[in-house]
């Protein structure tokens, strides 16, 4: 199988495992990512971290694949496959596979070596990114005539701005992980073959804290960007309620019998 999932008390870690092709995606390979992560989002698992094995996040799109589709019927078959149907619900199936779902928990990129093209979309839909000091992101289908289609010219310039987003993407250049970290591409750089380690303890870090109101204050965030400020409180107002009923004042009861006081995170 194209990917693997490795379990740790309340953290998965979703393993792109077609080191061979640099993690491209297929169509195969594309369900089974789906797959993998609505099985993390039904399941009881607190977050998830998604790394790619053999030194590579994802090289993108499998241009096999891409190259199979000059049959005019056969890419069209494809492209419906893949589609926006007008006036119904999307796929939840993209070329490079989840980057359309819409996750209640966070998932983690963990990169090393190359997350590029379709790779580097993949990494934009990860909620936090922590890039191995010689990784990076590029669009490298750039060269192809392969276009952004799993969300990179949505993601992107929400990420670093409308100009910063269009030099890298009319560019295809190179995005080292030390530029990634300075513009907003990344949250944390490591060591080389560190990533995975580092992002897995970040994960099992958010792991411990009451999760409805880890879930009500992410929602809040990637809910309201670009709201007016006016309704995005409202937003946030409504999401965070039922988190503080049910875990908030049950909290402030441990604080005020003596847990987690001048700001100890180890006692909560």
């Amino acid at each position: 199988m194209p990917v693997s999932i490795e379990k740790s008390e309340d953290v998965w870690t979703v393993i792109h495992d077609r080191p061979d092709a640099r993690n491209a995606v297929d169509t195969k390979h594309a369900e089974a990512l789906v797959e993998a992560f609505l099985s993390f989002e039904a399941s009881s698992a607190k977050a998830a971290v998604f790394w790619g094995k053999g030194g590579n996040f994802c090289a993108g799109w499998d241009l096999k694949l891409a190259a199979s589709l000059a049959d005019p019927e056969r890419r069209e078959a494809y492209f419906d496959k893949h589609g926006f149907p007008i006036g119904s619900a999307p796929s939840t199936l993209g070329p490079m596979g989840p980057s359309r779902l819409e996750l209640s928990k966070p998932v983690i990129g963990a990169i090393e070596g190359a997350a590029v093209a379709g790779g580097m979309e993949l990494a934009l839909w990860c909620d936090i990114r922590v890039m191995a000091e010689t990784s990076y992101l590029g669009v490298f289908c750039r060269r192809w005539g392969i276009t952004l289609m799993d969300g990179g010219s949505v993601r992107l310039p929400r990420l670093v701005g409308q100009g910063k987003a269009l030099e890298i993407a009319l560019t295809g250049r190179k995005v080292e992980a030390e530029e990634c970290y300075r513009i907003g591409l990344a949250e944390k750089v490591v060591p080389h073959g560190t990533a995975r380690k580092a992002a897995e303890d970040m994960a099992h870090d958010i792991a411990r804290f009451p999760q409805e109101a880890v879930r009500a204050d992410r929602r809040s965030i990637i809910e309201t960007r670009g709201m007016p400020v006016r309704d995005a409180l409202k937003v946030e107002w409504a999401n965070g309620l039922d988190a503080i009923r049910r875990e908030g004042t049950a909290g402030a009861t441990r604080f005020r019998d003596g847990a987690g006081r001048h700001g100890d995170f180890s006692n909560i």
